[in-house]
């Protein structure tokens, strides 16, 4: 008897914006691709076009949506699907903000933010709320697409608490994946040793777009 045919989640962040160009907190704000997130959006279509891609799901938010669309076009329309569930982590009074502006207006705070503790008071949504938000979606979706490959297009700080959450981690305490550049990828697979089925391994993270 032949094995069932194994499930696989790719995860590519937006390409750039004006916000993370200038470095600015962008949270939920809704913000679209510039001229360079449209170049690295065209690459990481070109990355994935030979992919046996199913499924594309994409946050609500136009630099996601946009990239998955991007996508799309390279693998022939593919529906895009939208998810709230994979929308970019809250960062409250934050968003919209650079550095030096957050660590002028709450030194203590932001203080603790580069430290990775919590930050309460300013309506950020807790690491550990995003990674199981995400996740959860994220095992909602490979259920549902049972032995097939689903693409979503979501944002850093989402995707970062999610691959924790999705490798058995604790988002607010484990800090061990990385970032994801713009237009970058990662992908990962249920991990079939779980009797639970909810844990994944990390197959590859971080990989660039294509700008052959």
């Amino acid at each position: 008897m032949s094995a069932a045919p194994s499930s696989r989640l790719i995860l590519v962040r937006h390409g750039q914006t004006d916000y993370n160009a200038e470095g600015r907190l962008q949270g939920q704000v809704d913000i679209p691709l510039n001229t360079t997130g449209r170049v690295q959006a065209e690459g990481v279509a070109r990355a994935l076009r030979n992919e046996p891609i199913d499924v594309i799901v994409s946050s609500p938010l136009v630099r996601a949506l946009d990239t998955a669309q991007e996508i799309s076009r390279s693998l022939g329309g593919l529906e895009v699907v939208v998810d709230d569930a994979v929308i970019e982590q809250g960062f409250g009074q934050w968003e919209g903000l650079i550095g030096s502006e957050i660590e002028s207006q709450w030194p203590d705070l932001y203080r603790d933010w580069r430290t990775s503790k919590a930050v309460p008071g300013i309506g950020m949504e807790e690491r550990a709320v995003v990674g199981e938000r995400f996740a959860g979606a994220a095992r909602r979706l490979l259920a549902q697409h049972a032995g097939r490959t689903v693409l979503v297009v979501s944002h850093g700080a989402a995707i970062r608490s999610g691959i924790t959450a999705l490798i058995g981690q604790n988002p607010a305490a484990f800090f061990g994946i990385g970032g994801l550049g713009n237009c970058h990828r990662s992908v990962l697979e249920p991990l079939r040793s779980d009797p639970q089925g909810q844990a994944m391994r990390l197959l590859s993270h971080n990989v660039p777009p294509d700008f052959a």
